[in-house]
């Protein structure tokens, strides 16, 4: 990220001198589809200071709270009593006509807006931007899912690694709608001075490459947006670690039940569990739940992420239980018995004679742990893409040992309530399901995965748009940024800016004189207005032999221009 926020940088430079920036020649991405996946539509933005507002925040945040939501939008054949509908697939928030009526209301009892005008008029514009980023925050965007308040600071959670992302801030206002939402110190908007996507800058490499364990199934992303190809390799030694078809339930409490006793099962026979939740806030349910039912566990997610090597370390011991968000997926190993380097890095001055002991306590617990099973996987919700969930299977069965892995599904889950629901209740009204029970049929596993393809083939279609708009500008950008560093390369650009000035004026004739046209179709006035306005050069009249010869009046222009600078 560092090298590409330089790219926009070095855009800046006065001189050849001050830039940081080589040529981008090669570039080789590790986890590759975390980069050019999952943070394909992420901007890498630099920014400067804007306008303060964030007193309107305050203002409007206050107002959203008396809005009530509809199920759906309205419509032709439905009108509904709310004042906005959410469309969750698209992450959406729309206002009805009632809401809008009343966020009006609202705003002349505020004094914020004037009695009569509509805040979709010319002068309310930022007004109308204030109020849909509080909306979106209020409504969207879910404490301890995707952002936690820490310090005073409303800190922004990676929804595919759930790592915090200290100093991003989102963007249009919607950080500061959420400052405003969590009542923390609001601060100011800022302007963007210059911005590139992941998706072009790694396009401005000649050459690129990757490497990840999960590519295989965005084969045809990499291929349509990056002209790479994929290549499996094989694994090291074979995997045998044993995937257990997903089991589903009706309700989130009997999932978390059923979840409770698979660990009580497995921890028993002194079987580690990494149980894998999608946010902070379901970790935190997990959690509680096993603490009543005194099971000893750690919990790892962006609150405690400081104690990240000490948690992961002892992943790896009989019985351990560990509860994590995608934290523990990608790049986490959790070896089987733990980690017999952490112990000896306590050690001040550790001997020989202590390391060897450590080591053999370590194989202790490492053939006591493989003899259980290995480590167990639990995931307590099928993530958008196969990709994530996974990297958390991933983490058990590394280098040939025994693990094995389980989903455990919904119908109250995200994915579940809002992709696939209706196939698998109609499936479970069918099999005539009673409570507690769970249905495990490969119909079942096969909606779900058509759920995520459905997920996946949508991101990738709103991945594909914005390259091709923001291929537009990036067209832009690069005729830009080439002419620019050719005048940063050269010593005497007196030429280049002639030439320039004489398009200029070529350009602004044209406009009134069109070439080869009658002297009918001159205007003459505007020409001179225009060059007055644009230029502060007065022609008072313009000679015939001017005129006959537009070549030499366009040069005369920028000659009389350049001579009064």
């Amino acid at each position: 990220m560092n090298t590409a926020l330089t790219t926009c940088a070095t855009t800046w430079r006065f001189s050849p001198e001050e830039r940081v920036q080589r040529k981008l020649h090669y570039a080789l991405v590790d986890e590759v589809d975390s980069i050019l996946i999952d943070e394909a539509r992420t901007p890498l933005i630099i920014s400067g200071p804007a306008e303060d507002s964030s007193e309107m925040y305050k203002k409007v945040n206050k107002i959203i709270p008396h809005l009530i939501r509809q199920e759906k939008e309205d419509s032709d054949t439905f009108q509904g009593e709310g004042h906005f509908s959410v469309d969750e697939k698209a992450r959406q928030v729309n206002l009805t006509e009632r809401g809008l009526v009343l966020i009006e209301e609202l705003l002349v009892n505020e004094g914020i807006m004037d009695e009569g005008e509509s805040l979709y008029s010319p002068g309310n514009i930022m007004l109308m931007h204030h109020v849909t980023a509080a909306l979106r925050a209020h409504v969207l965007f879910t404490r301890d899912v995707d952002y936690i308040v820490k310090d005073g600071e409303v800190i922004i959670v990676d929804e595919h690694t759930g790592r915090t992302m200290q100093g991003r801030r989102w963007s249009d206002g919607l950080h500061q709608a959420v400052e405003a939402k969590e009542g923390v110190e609001i601060q100011n908007e800022n302007q963007t001075l210059a911005s590139i996507t992941f998706q072009n800058y790694f396009r401005l490499y000649e050459k690129l490459a990757g490497m990840t364990g999960t590519a295989d199934t965005e084969a045809f992303e990499f291929s349509s947006i990056y002209k790479l190809d994929t290549v499996v390799v094989p694994t090291n030694r074979p995997m045998i670690r044993k995937d257990l078809p997903d089991l589903v339930y009706m309700t989130e409490a009997e999932k978390i039940q059923a979840i409770i006793e698979d660990i009580k099962e497995r921890t028993a026979n002194g079987q580690p569990v990494l149980v894998g939740t999608i946010s902070i806030e379901k970790s935190e349910v997990v959690s509680n739940e096993l603490t009543k039912a005194g099971i000893k566990h750690n919990v790892l997610n962006a609150k405690f992420h400081a104690s990240e090597a000490d948690i992961v370390a002892q992943a790896g011991y009989p019985s351990a239980v560990t509860i994590a968000t995608n934290m523990a997926g990608r790049g986490t190993d959790i070896v089987l018995g733990g980690s017999w380097q952490a112990e000896v890095a306590e050690l001040e001055n550790p001997t020989p004679e202590q390391i060897a002991q450590i080591k053999a306590e370590w194989q202790v617990r490492h053939d006591a742990v493989l003899a259980a099973g290995g480590l167990h996987i639990i995931g307590t919700e099928r993530h958008e893409s196969r990709r994530i969930d996974n990297q958390l299977r991933g983490r058990s069965g590394r280098q040939g040992d025994a693990g094995s892995s389980r989903f455990y599904l919904s119908m109250e889950d995200a994915l579940m309530r809002i992709f696939a629901s209706d196939r698998v209740s109609g499936m479970m009204r069918k099999l005539g399901m009673k409570p507690g029970e769970a249905i495990e049929h490969p119909w079942v596993t096969k909606a779900i995965a058509n759920a995520q393809r459905k997920v996946e083939s949508r991101n990738f279609d709103i991945r594909k748009q914005l390259l091709e708009y923001d291929d537009v500008a990036n067209d832009q950008r690069r005729a830009i940024y080439t002419q620019r560093n050719e005048l940063l390369d050269v010593t005497d650009v007196s030429e280049t800016i002639n030439s320039i000035r004489e398009d200029v004026f070529k350009a602004t004739i044209d406009a009134y004189i069109p070439p080869q046209s009658l002297e009918e179709m001159w205007d003459i006035p505007g020409l001179q207005e225009r060059l007055k306005k644009t230029t502060s050069i007065w022609i008072c009249r313009f000679q015939s032999g001017w005129i006959k010869n537009l070549s030499c009046t366009k040069k005369r222009c920028a000659n009389v221009f350049w001579q009064t600078q």
